[in-house]
């Protein structure tokens, strides 16, 4: 079956600073497929330059990936109603230009609220987020963060596997709301290839990979301390992309690895070497 996945670059991901002009250049350079569009830059080009960015993008064989929410859903109630003023002009941006995905993370604990105080308040503020981009025809994708050493950092732990994130899901009333796959946080939940192919391709709006670092167990891993995909072989790839491949995934991958070398690379040498890693992995499933 041929790979319908992107490669796709997410400049902070891998501790590189660039502005949208610069990531797209980037990410031809370095041959990856898809680049994460910045909803601020786009919100400031007027049709004429929205079309020309687009046709640079297409000469380039590129194609937008997901963008990040702008939003604050974690914090006070008065935070996420700033965040939520700004929402439509920045889903408005993205639509303009043809992007579609949209996701962000969930944090899984909290010192306050219990876990259903914490569910009932992320249902509804999900809910709301996932309204506004589904009005401007975008998908909605949340990440589950697996790791023990942090759910179980604060008080009340909340949402962390793949089973929690679908009742949060089905809670927030919106269609277009699904998941950010990660292969850290799939490895760190102790989750199976059966768990990703519960799952269908419409049901996952992107995705991010990386490997485990050697020497510890699934619930002593940090999750500020990853490692590039292949780079370990802790976690199965092989099994979680098969997964996807399987489902027909059509969308972007990305890596995503908080790997303090990576980090500390010149920004070349750390685009090259990360593109090169995602190229290992997709290797495993006929490239």
């Amino acid at each position: 079956m041929p790979r319908k996945m992107t490669i796709h670059l997410t400049c902070g991901s891998i501790g590189v600073k660039a502005d949208q002009r610069e990531a797209i250049a980037f990410a031809h350079d370095h041959g990856y497929e898809a680049v994460e569009p910045q909803p601020e830059f786009l919100a400031t080009l007027g049709a004429d330059e929205m079309r020309r960015l687009n046709d640079a993008l297409r000469a380039k064989r590129l194609v937008w990936g997901s963008a990040g929410l702008r939003v604050d859903f974690r914090g006070t109630e008065e935070l996420f109603q700033e965040g939520m003023k700004s929402l439509p002009s920045h889903a408005k941006a993205l639509q303009a230009a043809g992007v579609t995905r949209v996701g962000t993370w969930l944090r899984p604990m909290h010192d306050q609220l219990t876990y259903r105080a914490n569910f009932d308040q992320h249902a509804r503020r999900l809910g709301a987020i996932g309204q506004v981009l589904g009005d401007h025809g975008m998908r909605f994708g949340l990440e589950y963060v697996g790791p023990k050493t942090l759910w179980s950092s604060q008080r009340y732990p909340f949402v962390h596997t793949m089973a929690e994130t679908k009742e949060l899901i089905a809670a927030s009333g919106r269609k277009n709301i699904g998941f950010v796959l990660d292969s850290w946080h799939w490895y760190t939940s102790k989750e199976s290839k059966q768990d990703l192919l519960s799952l269908k391709n419409e049901d996952v709006v992107s995705v991010d990979l990386n490997d485990a670092p050697k020497g510890l167990t699934a619930d002593q891993q940090i999750d500020n301390a990853r490692e590039l995909p292949m780079a370990t072989g802790v976690i199965d790839l092989a099994a979680f992309l098969g997964a996807l491949q399987a489902m027909g995934y059509d969308g972007p991958v990305r890596p995503e690895p908080f790997n303090a070398e990576l980090r500390n690379m010149p920004r070349e040498q750390a685009l090259a070497v990360s593109a090169e890693a995602m190229r290992k992995a997709f290797a495993l499933i006929g490239g």
